[in-house]
């Protein structure tokens, strides 16, 4: 799935279908071991790495988690509503974890961040639930508004709605979503989450440590949920499943919008077709050329990424403080694009080209923060330091997309050597004779390199080696040109699209 902003790649998602866990996930685990030292307990959930539960994520209403855990699973609680239920005393902010955790107690947990390298999945006790406009947080009272709407006389309408829909031992947050919704539309959504959390409690009375009780919906229908604003213009799915599910999920949270999905069935791969195929390749490795010609050098170390500005040798113009600042804006902006894009977290050192005017200084730091606002990770952008370093910090919730767009030459194999070039053509005519001979009735189509059609088309109609071909076998080959093939690699088809293979 691919994100595009004035067509240019902004975030890439991948799903598999054996993936296991997803943040906001919520499960019922067993606490395997107890860490006094770190203040933090080893969790099972069912994953080959036991799950990390620090301290600081058990949250202050961890007794009133556990209390009503146990209460549903031993039949003392018989309903999921709140509204009689009493919640315990908060548990300090420095308090120790074997102090408020049981081994023997099963603790309900949710996914804060998916495993990461060698790490297994973090967790927290503090749970959400969320929605496409509202978050509802269970033996919680705190009602809050998305720090997006800016208009103080919508975010005063929006905490009115949010106290007069929110269930008993519920808080609620408004998402940005929720500006200028109606309070029939959020309380219906509120009335969807419920149901939710009913299936939670049902499934709590029935199921065994460690369980899944609740996972997050599919990435397609999650992405769609947290980024959908009316500024999308298009939805484009190549899948006619996906495509009648994407129309079916919109028409309950944004109806206006379903006409804006549209089912792809060119012949091209959609990525292609959008482009994306190209920039993936352009977007990631180490270095990323920007339009001016100046470019960034992206190296991940063990604690850090660090990100080097390069002019490119691109610096003529008379005024060279102006220019480098130009260049340095240009560098901001493409850094915000790939900090989004490969999702990069921790800790990332910039290393922009020297400026001399601090004027400049504040505006680069300044239009930092402008082009992170997009990035719905939680992030700190630091000014430039006295050795003209930037550092920012980013939440890091699942690992790192990371791809190799190095290729092994598929021709040498590395070896260096290829087949000589001249004698390209003579290996697709022999091939050809086979086929025809061994398959006389079958229509062949040829899949070359753009420079290997313009080769075998050169001539005109009658002295092409396709027109000789067609004089010999009296049949029309098709030549189809794939971009994606290096320049001695070719395939044969038959007329089921099906690759004729030779070996």
């Amino acid at each position: 799935m691919a994100l595009l902003e004035g067509g240019k790649l902004a975030e890439i998602h991948y799903q598999k279908n054996d993936n296991t866990f997803s943040v906001g996930d919520i499960f019922i685990g067993k606490i395997r071991k107890m860490m006094p030292g770190l203040n933090a307990a080893f969790i099972d959930i069912g994953h080959r790495k036991d799950a990390f539960l620090h301290y600081t994520d058990l949250g202050p209403k961890l007794k009133s988690v556990v209390k009503w855990t146990t209460g549903v699973i031993n039949g003392s609680i018989n309903t999921h509503k709140l509204d009689n239920f009493k919640l315990d005393e908060e548990i300090i902010k420095t308090g120790k974890v074997d102090q408020v955790l049981n081994k023997r107690n099963p603790i309900l947990i949710q996914i804060l961040k998916e495993p990461i390298s060698t790490k297994g999945p973090r967790l927290s006790c503090e749970l959400t639930l969320p929605g496409r406009s509202i978050v509802l947080t269970p033996f919680n009272d705190v009602v809050s508004v998305s720090k997006k709407i800016s208009d103080n006389e919508e975010r005063k309408r929006l905490h009115t709605i949010a106290e007069s829909i929110r269930p008993r031992g519920f808080g609620i947050i408004m998402r940005t979503a929720a500006e200028g919704k109606k309070t029939q539309e959020l309380h219906e959504e509120v009335i969807q989450i419920m149901s939710r959390w009913e299936e939670i409690y049902k499934q709590l009375k029935t199921v065994n440590a460690p369980e899944r009780l609740l996972s997050e919906i599919d990435k397609t229908s999650s992405i769609l949920r947290d980024l959908l604003t009316d500024s999308f213009s298009k939805i484009v799915v190549n899948d006619k499943d996906m495509f009648a599910d994407i129309k079916n999920y919109l028409a309950n949270i944004s109806p206006d919008q379903v006409k804006i999905v549209q089912h792809y069935s060119g012949t091209k791969s959609i990525f292609d077709q959008f482009s994306i195929t190209k920039q993936i390749k352009a977007s990631f490795g180490k270095t990323a050329t920007m339009s001016s010609g100046a470019y960034l050098v992206i190296e991940k170390t063990e604690a850090m990424h660090v990100i080097d500005v390069n002019s490119g040798h691109k610096i003529t113009s008379n005024d060279v403080e102006q220019t480098i600042f130009s260049v340095n804006l240009e560098a901001a902006q493409e850094i915000a694009r790939q900090i989004r894009l490969r999702d990069i977290g921790g800790l990332i050192v910039i290393d922009f080209i020297d400026m001399k005017n601090a004027e400049h200084k504040k505006q680069l730091a300044k239009a930092m923060e402008d082009f992170m606002r997009k990035d719905r990770a939680q992030h700190t952008v630091l000014p430039l330091s006295k050795f003209g370093l930037m550092q920012i910090t980013r939440e890091r919730t699942r690992p790192e997309i990371a791809m190799n767009t190095a290729e092994e030459c598929p021709s040498c194999n590395g070896t260096g050597t290829i087949n000589p070039t001249i004698l390209l053509a003579d290996d697709i005519y022999r091939d050809l004779q086979f086929i025809m001979q061994s398959r006389p009735q079958t229509k062949v189509e040829l899949h070359v390199h753009p420079y290997i059609e313009a080769y075998l088309k050169k001539g005109g109609w009658f002295r092409s080696r396709q027109f000789k071909w067609f004089m010999e076998f009296h049949k029309w080959i098709s030549i189809v040109s794939k971009s994606d093939f290096h320049i001695n690699q070719y395939r044969f088809y038959d007329n089921n699209e099906d690759e004729i293979r030779l070996n």
